[in-house]
Order: C-alpha cells, then sequence, then structure tokens
C-alpha cells in the first residue's frame, strides 16, 4: 500500500533531518515541520477517507507506531543537544585551583565592644559575675537609693532625658547595683555592671550625650579600700601593661565615703611629664569609693556587718587612653576607615 510505504519515507527524513540539527530551536522547528497539522504525517493520514475499512485499520496502526518513533527520536535528540550544552557550560566554568582566592571583607569587633570583653574576661578571672539592667530607669534606683534626694545639687551633673518625673534615661548604670542589692538581701555580691548610659551633654571630642559605662560594686565582710586598690591595679595593668600604676586622690561623690579618683600613670612619658599629662605623669581614668552607709541602709544591708566599694569608669575614656583616640565621636561616627584599624588588637 502507497501510504504504508510513504509512512516509511517519513522515518528515514527525518532522520537526515536530525544529523544536521545542533541546538533547541532548530530541533523545535523541525518537529514542527513533521508532527504539526501540515507536516508529510498528517498529509498521510489525511488521505485516509478513501480507504477500505481493513486499510484504515492497518494504516492507524502503522501512524501512531511512527508518530511514537518520531517523537522518540525527537527526544532522543533534544537530550543530546542538551547534555552537550551543560558539557560546554562546565568546561567553560571549570574552576583554576591555582589561581588566588577572592579575598572577602571581614569586619571586626567594635572596640568599645572589645573593652567590654576584656574587662568582663578580667573581672570574671577574679571571681566577678556581670549584671545587667533596664536603660530606662526610675528616679529612685538612679538617683534617690543612691544617697542623691530630690533637689540634690549633685544631680545637676548628671541631668538626663526623663520621659516622665519618674521615668528617665538612665545617666549612669548604679541602678543595676541597686537592684542587685535589693534582691541580694544583705548576702555579699562582687558584680561589675557595663552598658550604655544618658546625660545631657553637648557633644564634643571628649564628651556625648550617649556613652558606656562598667561599673563594679563588691560588698562583704572586711572589705577595706586596699582591696579596692588592688582590683584597680589588676584592671590597670590588663587595659594598659604590666608597667603601669595607679594612684587614688579625694574626691566627693554622693555613694561613696571615702570617695577617690583614680588616676594611671601616663603610658606616653613614663610618668615623667608631657602634654598628654599635662605635666603631671597621671591621667585620670574613674571614680571610686567604699560605699557610703546610707547607701548601704536603703538597700537592706547593714553598715556594721556589710561593707563594700564601687567603681565607675567609661568605657570610651579607657577605650581613648588604651588605643590614643583623641575624638569620642569616632566610635559612632560608623566609619570603616577607623574600625578598620582594630581587625588585628587584640
Amino acid at each position: 500500500m502507497e501510504e504504508i510505504k510513504e509512512l516509511d519515507g517519513i522515518e528515514e527524513q527525518l532522520d537526515k533531518e536530525l544529523e544536521n540539527v545542533d541546538d533547541l530551536n532548530k530541533l523545535q522547528q523541525t518537529k514542527a515541520n513533521f508532527l504539526g497539522k501540515k507536516g508529510p504525517l498528517a498529509q498521510v493520514m489525511a488521505n485516509m477517507r478513501n480507504l477500505t475499512i481493513e486499510a484504515k485499520k492497518e494504516l492507524g496502526m502503522k501512524s501512531n507506531q511512527i508518530r511514537k518513533n518520531l517523537e522518540d527520536k525527537i527526544e532522543s535528540k533534544r537530550q543530546e543537544i542538551e547534555d552537550l550544552i551543560i558539557s560546554k557550560k562546565l568546561e567553560s566554568e571549570k574552576i583554576d585551583v591555582t589561581l588566588p582566592g577572592v579575598k572577602f571583607n571581614v569586619g571586626s569587633i567594635h572596640p568599645l565592644n572589645q573593652t567590654i570583653m576584656d574587662l568582663e574576661d578580667l573581672y570574671i578571672s577574679m571571681g566577678y559575675t556581670v549584671a545587667t539592667g533596664p536603660e530606662i530607669e526610675t528616679d529612685e534606683y538612679c538617683f534617690e537609693k543612691l544617697n542623691l534626694p530630690k533637689g540634690h545639687p549633685a544631680r545637676d551633673m548628671q541631668d538626663t532625658f526623663y520621659i516622665n518625673p519618674e521615668l528617665l534615661l538612665r545617666s549612669q548604670t548604679s541602678p543595676v547595683q541597686v537592684r542587685k542589692m535589693l534582691e541580694e538581701e544583705g548576702k555579699p555580691i562582687k558584680i561589675i555592671c557595663p552598658g550604655k548610659v544618658y546625660r545631657r551633654d553637648s557633644d564634643d571630642a571628649t564628651h556625648s550625650h550617649q556613652f558606656m559605662q562598667c561599673e563594679g560594686l563588691v560588698l562583704g565582710k572586711d572589705i577595706t579600700l586596699s582591696d579596692l586598690k588592688g582590683a584597680l591595679l589588676e584592671m590597670a595593668h590588663k587595659m594598659f601593661g604590666e608597667d603601669r600604676n595607679i594612684r587614688l586622690r579625694p574626691s566627693f561623690f554622693p555613694f561613696t565615703e571615702p570617695s577617690v579618683e583614680v588616676d594611671v600613670s601616663c603610658g606616653i612619658c613614663g610618668g615623667k611629664g608631657c602634654p598628654t599629662c599635662k605635666g603631671s605623669g597621671w591621667i585620670e581614668v574613674l571614680g571610686a569609693g567604699m560605699v557610703n552607709d546610707n547607701v548601704l541602709r536603703m538597700s537592706g544591708y547593714d553598715p556594721q556587718k556589710i561593707q563594700g566599694f564601687a567603681f565607675g569608669m567609661g568605657v570610651e575614656r579607657i577605650t581613648m587612653l588604651k588605643y590614643k583616640i583623641d575624638d569620642i565621636r569616632n566610635f559612632y561616627l560608623n566609619d570603616v576607615r577607623f574600625l578598620d584599624q582594630f581587625k588585628e588588637v587584640k
């Protein structure tokens, strides 16, 4: 039957066409040419109406087989072309392991955070624990329980940001100490309190309306001023070097009695006197003292049985002295050129 021969010829014709097909677009066009409505297979099938029933049956079975063969050949060619495309892509994107690696820009710990981490490592090794508290505090905890009643002139130095007459942004981390004393109910305490504080200061090279503090509190039996000096001397050695020394000068703080200002020997001149230390050989770093009896009583401690010391340092000041930074504002400008200098600092 002539139609059967035509069907066999279609398959042979497709084989020849596929030999010249090398991309998916050509393959799609070839598929349309052979299996579409105007393709040779459709044309042969259009002549079925002139055949006998037996011939139609034979031609239908043959055409279905030929269609399946054509589809299988086209799909096989598609897989072949796709495999070739992937192989070429893999070859072009092959990694040369002998090339130098790409350097990624890695950040570093902020110098203030590094200072806090160093202080925590030091004092934890000395038996202290780290305590934290809220930045929004009550007037009672921030001032009154620290021997600073309403109207006290010393409040002027710590005037801060008030939310209402009884709530404010804390001007020091001392309220954390108050909370801890009330929590412990007369038991010994040995803590440091790092954190962010706020004061109504005009920003300049050495002042900021927001800065970091790290305060410490030790309460127990027979705690003396010499214990305070030992703890601060360890801090000076850790932060500034083993060759540095400290001195205590009388001062006044409402929450300690006696109170002292703490100086560290100048690292530039070795204590001989230079412009950095204004010729004195010493640089002021923090305030400290023995906890005032009134503060102890207001937090549930008996001054006749428990004594202790407290100290407070500005983290920015410690960091500026340690790394010789001349402007506190550099810490908050997010200037990568400044921060990159601390990548290798340990």
